[in-house]
């Protein structure tokens, strides 16, 4: 089974946001030689608990530290930008890596409404939501698809190389599926998001993919949550410093995440998932525990939605136990070592 990571560049209580981005090049190296598929970096805008509001700037760094593991935006999100200027940002990556890049585009906001208004294109607040034709256009921008008579057919996109970076759809609900399968691109569900819609939209989605030129088959990414540790007493205890970050977040709070013992003294035995309230799903957003354990919980969840492919995310306080969990899941997973 394929197996990657994507990265929140997560931003530790008592180190800084250049610490988290400075381990964010350290892990992609690291996941590289492990034998990851890809390395996905999110975008989170307006935060103190995350460090990349920009992953292409960061994808540029990562780029260059790694040779061989496909990178890529999870996910862009395009609502906030100009369908030309992500096609010229993506191509001056996909000709400094050429056979590597991937372009994942999402459509929620994120953030506050103060946030989504700070960054938005238009603040016309009566404006519709356009992200069906921003999709389209920057499609036709990557792949040369304008009609003869569209005004947009006469731009000479650059830098042109032959080729493209592989675009994905992310998403977490029904409207995304139908989306991605409609226009005929590979689609990664964020489980880790929201779990309440996974087996539908994956569902939904292969069973209505349109085959397009550059995509005769469906491909779908699942995208879940994972803490591994070497006994399941350490991956628990590991796992309290998202838990309160989750907390701190339902209640509007944005800070760093939280070291396992500051979690405990604020939460005392509480060890409920704060995402959870009312949602209902076949499998929790994150599987925590030793690695074989989780291992096989991946497994099955994979094996019953019949994806082509699993990307873990792990946020915990310690970079040297979210390497570790990496790494464990890795060997559990029989993933094959790259030589770099």
């Amino acid at each position: 089974m394929k197996l990657s990571i994507i990265d929140q560049s997560p931003v530790p209580s008592g180190f800084t946001p250049a610490d988290a981005l400075n381990n964010t090049v350290d892990l992609a190296r690291f996941a590289e030689r492990l034998g990851y598929e890809r390395y996905w970096i999110a975008e989170h805008h307006a935060t103190s608990a995350f460090a990349s509001p920009a992953p292409e700037v960061l994808l540029a760094r990562v780029g260059g530290e790694t040779s061989k593991i496909r990178i890529g935006s999870g996910g862009v999100m395009l609502p906030h930008y100009s369908p030309m200027k992500v096609a010229e940002t993506f191509r001056v990556l996909h000709a400094l890596y050429p056979g590597r890049i991937d372009l994942g585009i999402g459509r929620a906001p994120g953030g506050t409404p103060l946030d989504t208004f700070a960054l938005s294109r238009n603040r016309d607040q009566t404006t519709f939501d356009d992200f069906p034709q921003q999709l389209m256009e920057l499609l036709a921008f990557l792949h040369g698809g304008f009609r003869a008579d569209h005004p947009f057919s006469r731009i000479e996109l650059s830098p042109a190389m032959p080729g493209a970076p592989e675009i994905w759809l992310l998403g977490s609900s029904p409207w995304s599926s139908a989306a991605a399968a409609q226009v005929g691109l590979p689609y990664a569900f964020a489980h880790f998001i929201d779990p309440t819609h996974t087996r539908m939209a994956i569902e939904h989605y292969r069973s209505n993919f349109r085959p397009s030129e550059a995509m005769p088959q469906p491909r779908v990414i699942l995208a879940l949550g994972a803490i591994c540790a070497d006994t399941d007493e350490e991956a628990d205890h590991l796992a309290m410093s998202v838990r309160l970050l989750g907390r701190r977040f339902r209640t509007g709070g944005r800070g760093p995440v939280p070291t396992p013992e500051e979690a405990i003294a604020e939460l005392g035995a509480d060890r409920s998932d704060p995402w959870a309230a009312g949602q209902k799903s076949e499998w929790p957003r994150s599987f925590i525990g030793s690695a074989g354990d989780v291992s096989m919980k991946i497994i099955d969840m994979a094996s019953q939605l019949n994806v082509d492919e699993v990307m873990i995310v792990t946020v915990i306080h310690s970079h040297d136990a979210r390497r570790r969990s990496y790494e464990l899941l890795a060997r559990e997973l029989h993933l094959t070592p790259r030589n770099v």
